[in-house]
């Protein structure tokens, strides 16, 4: 009888995991707050399905972890989530939320999978991206049936194929004719605008609730960044008179009290700018305009110092949970 053996968990199994379990639990207390106050009917059973998916996973990577004797992340827990806090972000802006996160998510996931080795966690992930995908489809399907789904720019079909025939004007030098920006550069510029609005709606209701002047300070910092991107982003689009990006449902309360911990949104923002380093150099990869080369690169250096400066404030005070790690070897031989 051929017997299996028990692989333990990788380093990036581990991360698959870990990482996970931090971005859902956090998703949970986003999640329950704008169900407690959501009337739409069309929108409520996407947010109390997107919970379910997110309270599922967490419980799911419990049982792996505690199989494995694997310490059980902290993670964000209900005292990271005020109950008896007014509503501040209602009606469509929920909606917007499961759209962008899931969207997110279909990357991460996307990523993540191809690192996995062991059959359980392989289709534990692969289970995360199915569940994110379906999430991403019911929320534009409900989208376009309200009428707020905002796509990327259209373009005349073209008459047939072509192939460069003049390098500089391709690579677009300085000092030459700029050509026409092409479809890859057109999807990279609209999805970055949609993200930094997705930014710029959750820094302007988190400044609102902050009482720490410090973090206060870094959110505002944050959102100047993500005004100077859309900015950038849409004068490129009215160069080549095409039209913009516009911003998404931003459907924020006028109360001042947090539903959501300091360590959260402070977690949340800090991941939220990881993630703009993933789709920048994305895009970066995928434009061969010179001027959008060098802004892409400007930006993703101006994100890393702003990144920088999110880690330090978590150190300070503690909110920094630390990813697993390999042993100091160094320290062991001392």
């Amino acid at each position: 009888m051929t017997k299996n053996h028990e692989v333990g968990l990788t380093s990036a199994e581990i991360t698959g995991l870990w990482s996970t379990y931090i971005g859902e639990s956090m998703s949970i207390c986003m999640t329950k707050h704008m169900l407690k106050y959501l009337e739409d009917a069309d929108i409520k059973p996407l947010l109390e399905e997107s919970l379910a998916v997110s309270q599922k996973q967490v419980s799911e990577i419990q049982t792996i972890f505690m199989k494995e004797k694997f310490p059980i992340p902290k993670g964000f827990t209900d005292d990271d989530y005020n109950s008896d806090a007014p509503a501040l972000f209602f009606n469509l802006l929920p909606l917007s939320y499961v759209y962008g996160m899931s969207r997110l998510s279909i990357v991460n996931y996307g990523m993540m999978v191809t690192a996995m080795a062991r059959e359980d966690v392989r289709l534990f992930i692969s289970t995360c991206l199915n569940s994110s995908q379906d999430l991403f489809n019911k929320a534009i399907t409900i989208m376009l049936k309200k009428g707020i789904y905002d796509r990327p720019a259209m373009i005349p079909y073209p008459e047939g194929i072509e192939f460069a025939k003049n390098r500089e004007t391709f690579l677009s030098k300085w000092f030459e004719p700029q050509r026409p920006l092409n479809v890859q550069e057109l999807t990279a510029i609209f999805f970055n605008s949609e993200r930094n609005y997705f930014g710029l709606v959750f820094l302007t209701g988190f400044i609102q609730v902050v009482k720490d002047e410090r973090i206060k300070k870094y959110l505002i910092k944050g959102k100047k960044l993500a005004e100077k991107q859309i900015k950038f982003l849409n004068d490129t689009l009215r160069k080549d008179d095409l039209p913009v990006a516009s911003m998404i449902n931003t459907e924020i309360s006028m109360s001042t009290i947090s539903p959501f911990s300091e360590k959260l949104i402070l977690n949340l923002i800090t991941m939220l700018n990881s993630t703009a380093l993933t789709f920048l150099g994305h895009s970066l990869s995928t434009s061969s305009r010179a001027d959008l080369s060098v802004e892409y690169s400007k930006l993703m250096v101006e994100i890393m110092q702003y990144g920088k400066e999110g880690m330090d404030l978590l150190i300070e005070r503690q909110w920094f949970e630390e990813p697993p790690h390999a042993p100091n070897r160094k320290e062991l031989a001392k």
